[in-house]
């Protein structure tokens, strides 16, 4: 078959243009003359046994050559694709040129492909310091006094509240003398220690006792997702129902074996050296993401085509959603409190998504270049380590299936490939 002509284009596009002689498309037209006396038996033959001549004039030659098109189409550019080693993208956009009976068939196939690595940054020496930051005395002291404030007791008292009290209240909120949209509350708890987001609401309620009642007026934040009330004068109209007297437990022996440790300062031990590993930790992942950032903007890169771009926002889009939901929230008021749209949130993710794909595209020639594998059996127990997670049928069955695999296979290298870049490229401060 004659070689295709390829032609690069912009924003990471190839053009291949193919010539198929009618000897070279022979045995597809063969193969389409069968499977049209087959689907629709000629007369006086058995289905698939007439001769190509009758099926010619049974159903007109431009008909077989139509139904061989196809094959012809996708035999001729699969194999272009595998000589040229082209990295694909989706499938081609197929324009024909010349189809006539007897004649060279011509035709041009569009595809898009992944960017490629045009320099790529030296990464042999350590181009990032990782800096921990050291635990304070402060720091312990604090995340003990959290510990406290967890198992704090919560005492009734009859006292007007102070501002280490719990309040209790049973609210009602209102614009213009109606109540708003999810403005009724009983039993809302009160922390008066803690900021709350209408400023001023805990200072109202400090020196009230149970069974008080009060009526005050307050400015919402002009950025609050309510966009009707941010910024606006609102009335609430609050009735105590109990006041809480906070009792913090002393730090002791007797404190920190309920927390299943022999002693207070065993635990402080403990609380020091846990924060010191997440310390460690976030300096870690801190120091990996400046790392591939830094070989990202170091390295040049082919165009990244708009289809890629594309598909690694629905991603990030993904993401974000979940994020929000995880967190409890409704995206409609998310959005209203970011004051922005759903279509120029992606937008603003353009840049962050064509960074990620070319960390991806970057991370590809490193493990190349280091010549990382993963063996099989790596890759089996992590797949069985997976599926000793999983119960449902339909679950199992994805991550048993030959694409998962090459997921697994390919995050597993990809990690490899992360820790190389890593050993080699942050030092120590």
């Amino acid at each position: 078959m004659n070689e295709p002509i390829l032609t690069k284009l912009p924003n990471s596009q190839v053009e291949l243009k193919f010539v198929v002689t009618p000897e070279e498309a022979k045995p597809y037209l063969d193969q389409a003359a069968t499977d049209l006396q087959t689907a629709k038996p000629i007369q006086g033959f058995r289905p698939g046994k007439a001769p190509y001549d009758v099926v010619k004039q049974t159903f007109g030659e431009m008909k077989i050559w139509e139904a061989a098109l196809e094959r012809i189409v996708r035999s001729s550019y699969v194999r272009a694709v595998l000589d040229h080693s082209l990295d694909t993208l989706g499938s081609p956009a197929i324009s024909v040129e010349q189809l006539v009976p007897g004649q060279d068939i011509k035709f041009t196939a569009t595809a898009t492909v992944m960017p490629t690595l045009l320099t790529l940054a030296p990464y042999e020496q350590p181009v990032v310091t990782k800096s921990v930051r050291a635990i304070t005395d402060t720091d312990v002291d604090k995340a003990l006094d959290d510990l406290r404030k967890m198992r704090r007791q919560e005492v009734v008292t009859d006292r007007a509240a102070t501002k280490d009290d719990l309040v209790v209240i049973d609210m009602e909120i209102k614009k213009d003398g109606v109540v708003v949209e999810g403005g009724s509350a009983k039993g809302y708890r009160i922390y008066l220690n803690e900021p709350h987001y209408i400023p001023g609401f805990s200072d109202e309620l400090l020196g009230l006792k149970k069974g008080d009642a009060k009526t005050f007026t307050l400015t919402f934040p002009t950025e609050h997702y309510q966009k009707h009330l941010a910024g606006q004068p609102v009335e609430f109209a609050v009735t105590v129902t109990d006041v809480f007297e906070l009792t913090l437990p002393e730090l002791n022996d007797e404190f920190a074996k309920g927390l299943g440790i022999e002693s207070a300062e065993k635990l402080r031990e403990l609380v020091r050296t846990n924060m010191s590993k997440e310390a460690e930790q976030k300096a870690d992942e801190a120091s990996e993401i400046e790392l591939i950032e830094k070989l990202v903007k170091g390295s040049k890169f082919s165009e990244v085509p708009e289809l890629l771009v594309n598909e690694e926002v629905r991603k990030m889009w993904t993401e974000f959603v979940h994020a929000a939901e995880h967190q409890g929230m409704k995206m409609e008021d998310y959005l209203a409190h970011l004051k922005k749209t759903a279509d120029q949130i992606k937008l603003d993710m353009v840049p962050r998504a064509i960074e990620r794909i070319q960390a991806a595209v970057m991370m590809k020639e490193v493990a190349k270049r280091e010549k990382i594998e993963v063996a099989d059996t790596d890759i089996d127990a992590e797949i069985d380590r997976i599926l000793s997670a999983v119960e449902d049928k339909e679950t199992k069955e994805r991550v048993s299936s030959p694409e998962y695999r090459d997921y697994v296979a390919a995050q597993m290298r990809s990690r490899k490939t992360v820790e190389i870049l890593k050993k080699k490229g942050i030092a120590s401060a």
